[in-house]
């Protein structure tokens, strides 16, 4: 009779950081499909698609990257890696993300949801555009989530490789 191996405490803590990283940033890569549809399909939605984005980053986003960082420190702590780059990278990873959500997505994100309802209301009834500010606001919105996709995406891959 064969025995199954029990995995240990590391790789279940692994598999958390793991699920960790998804939650926290997973949803993140649709949303600029998400606002392309609706600014074709029903630019009244946008207001809402703003709000449904600065909440989702303040109790999904936030609270993962808690989870992620607890279930890295128990992991570097675990495997004595401390000193090693990839630790060091994840752990500036999660300071950078975490403080760019925190300054630049949420608030950010407020203010285009109000300069879309202001837009809204200057069309009555009729055809909404979006204003300059709007534009300036998703603009930013665009270049700040490029840029943390981009860290997500080198913080996975330098994960994986552990150079």
């Amino acid at each position: 009779m064969s025995v199954v191996p029990v995995a240990a405490a590391y790789d279940w803590v692994l598999g958390v950081h793991v699920v960790g990283v998804v939650l926290a940033f997973g949803w993140t890569f649709a949303l600029p499909v998400m606002f392309a549809v609706a600014a074709r399909s029903d630019p009244r939605s946008l207001p809402l698609l703003h709000r449904i984005e600065y909440t989702t980053t303040r109790v999904l986003l936030n609270p993962a990257l808690t989870v992620v960082l607890g279930a890295g420190i128990f992991m570097a702590i675990d495997g004595h890696h401390w000193g090693d780059f990839f630790v060091q990278w994840g752990i500036g990873a999660i300071v950078v993300l975490g403080g760019l959500a925190g300054s630049v997505m949420i608030p950010t994100a407020k203010r285009a949801e109000q300069a879309a309802l202001e837009d809204l209301r200057a069309a009555g009834t009729g055809t909404p555009e979006p204003g300059e500010a709007y534009r300036a606001l998703v603009r930013r919105l665009q270049l700040c989530g490029s840029v943390m996709w981009a860290f997500v995406v080198a913080t996975i891959l330098i994960m994986a490789a552990k150079p």
